[in-house]
């Protein structure tokens, strides 16, 4: 497996819409082991295909505690189906907005349909943790960052620190 070089926020390219999945192939199934290790390496819960530039609807995800065996998630193509009406706010951070969060306001549920490794289509229910990881990295699919749902003012002080890291040479 290879481990990818992860975009960091400002990038216009996260900011693009993800092309759905047409099979999960061998190709697909090897990015999606390619960003799991990623994933880990960089110490995520999660990770969408536009994050290592790659304009595909893939996620990875897995929110297993630290102490607890890996639970990994591959998903291709995945949608919400249905949302709890109920909002909770959650802290979130990302792999391409290094060392920055916020909170944000999400369903507290979500039910997701999605294509398997093995391209079967199935559905998951996700609260907690999970619901909001997956709704995060569905949200980069459609070129959604985490910052796009706080205010301006905190969205635009981010932005501002990290391309001046970038421009520092921080994130290469």
């Amino acid at each position: 497996m290879t481990i990818l070089p992860i975009l960091i926020a400002p990038d216009p390219r996260l900011k693009l819409k993800a092309k759905p999945v047409v099979e999960v192939d061998r190709r697909i199934v090897r990015l999606m082991d390619d960003m799991l290790e990623t994933m880990y390496a960089n110490k995520g819960i999660g990770l969408a295909a536009p994050q290592v530039d790659v304009r595909e609807r893939v996620i990875v995800a897995d929110v297993a505690e630290k102490g607890e065996p890996r639970q990994p998630i591959w998903l291709a193509n995945p949608e919400v189906v249905e949302a709890s009406p109920d909002l909770v706010p959650g802290s979130e951070g990302c792999l391409s907005l290094p060392d920055h969060y916020a909170d944000v306001i999400r369903p507290s549920w979500v039910r997701i349909r999605y294509l398997d490794r093995d391209g079967v289509c199935r559905e998951m229910a996700a609260d907690g943790l999970l619901s909001i990881c997956l709704q995060h990295e569905i949200d980069h699919l459609d070129g959604i960052l985490f910052v796009d749902h706080v205010s301006l003012l905190k969205r635009n002080m981010i932005l501002r620190k990290l391309q001046k890291a970038k421009r520092q040479g921080v994130y290469a």
